[in-house]
């Protein structure tokens, strides 16, 4: 058994240097006026209960690029396309000339227990898609899904396909039964009526530690002892403060809705399967037609690429494409290194003409 050698000397000097950088953090964050995210202005063009959608005008409009409907996923809030100006999705295809609306899904209290899928998606999405569409001047809209939202919209234009116009999901899981699928594999020994008749809603609270229990030693152990080094200037401080704030401001999930969700889709795995019902009407994920880009990161680690692959040949899109950007689930969206392939890889698929394709 070889020992371990430790240089007293060496561990002094680093215990010094350790110290140093926690002063001069400690000096960062005094000096740091208050953390922004979501800064860019936006109109609301309607509310319904808690749901409201968002309008972020473009910088100068293109009339060759058509506005896009984003819906989020309801674990966490939106603004996470948005965190700061340096690092926003929604600025950057604003820049582009793209019109931008937005489903903001609200936090969840007691009177919203019992708001299921077909609530969501029938009536709060169908309601927001309806509204883009009158708002836009446009008999169809084009829709994008992030994660959870993606999957809702998946089967939105399943159940709606009339409605969209061309359709682009963002880290979407599809198929929750793969092989790396390490989420999927703890939601499967989930109770989730249990869950609900215990909490009633589910607290979001709870779920940030399961989502941190993927990760334990990167997500904890490591993320606290590079603190000082992270907070050693302004600029990074502010990064990961932002980051910080958003990450845990996790609304609280509508019992009857998560229960659905972790057992359907989850558990069952009914959406590939084709045995899936919203509303009482099947979902059939060939009934897309639309074309349909379908953008995953490489190195995701809550939705593998294997779930979101899984789409390709279950839709009878007319083009169906594939993109691979090298990031994890969230440093897709607020790498500054990916930052313009994605907006770039979005607008390319907004404004091109099927017939360039054929």
């Amino acid at each position: 058994m070889s020992r371990i050698r430790l240089d007293p000397e060496q561990l002094k000097l680093e215990l010094q240097q350790f110290n140093q950088q926690l002063l001069e953090s400690y000096r960062v964050l005094k000096q740091l006026s208050p953390v922004e995210t979501g800064q860019t202005p936006a109109e609301t063009l309607l509310q319904i209960d808690k749901v409201r959608l968002q309008y972020y005008a473009p910088e100068q409009v293109s009339p060759d690029i058509p506005p896009v409907l984003i819906c989020y996923a309801l674990v966490n809030r939106p603004y996470m396309i948005d965190l700061t100006p340096e690092r926003s999705l929604v600025q950057k295809l604003r820049q582009q000339g793209i019109g931008v609306y937005l489903i903001d899904w609200g936090y969840p209290d007691a009177s919203d227990r019992y708001l299921d899928l077909d609530d969501y998606i029938n009536h709060y999405l169908d309601r927001c898609v309806d509204h883009a569409c009158r708002h836009a001047g446009l008999e169809r809209v084009s829709l994008m899904g992030i994660c959870q939202g993606g999957t809702f919209s998946l089967c939105y234009t399943a159940l709606h396909p009339e409605k969209i116009e061309r359709l682009i999901t963002l880290v979407t899981p599809v198929d929750f039964d793969t092989a790396d699928f390490t989420l999927s594999k703890l939601a499967r020994h989930i109770d989730a009526d249990l869950a609900v008749a215990t909490y009633g809603n589910i607290p979001g609270a709870l779920l940030n530690d399961t989502y941190n229990a993927l990760m334990p030693m990167r997500l904890g152990l490591q993320k606290n002892m590079d603190l000082p080094l992270t907070l050693s200037d302004e600029a990074s401080a502010r990064a990961f403060l932002s980051m910080e704030k958003w990450i845990y401001d996790s609304p609280d999930q509508a019992g009857t809705a998560f229960s659905e969700f972790i057992q359907k889709f989850f558990q069952q795995n009914q959406l590939v399967r084709d045995q899936l019902e919203i509303g009482g009407q099947a979902v059939r994920l060939d009934r897309i037609t639309q074309p349909l880009l379908n953008i995953y990161a490489s190195q995701d680690h809550l939705v593998p690429p294997s779930s979101s692959k899984a789409l390709k040949g279950k839709t009878a899109s007319c083009l169906y494409r594939e993109k691979s950007i090298r990031a994890g689930h969230i440093g897709l969206f607020v790498s500054s290194r990916n930052g313009h392939q994605l907006s770039d890889a979005i607008c390319n698929w907004l404004s091109f003409s099927p017939a360039d394709n054929t």
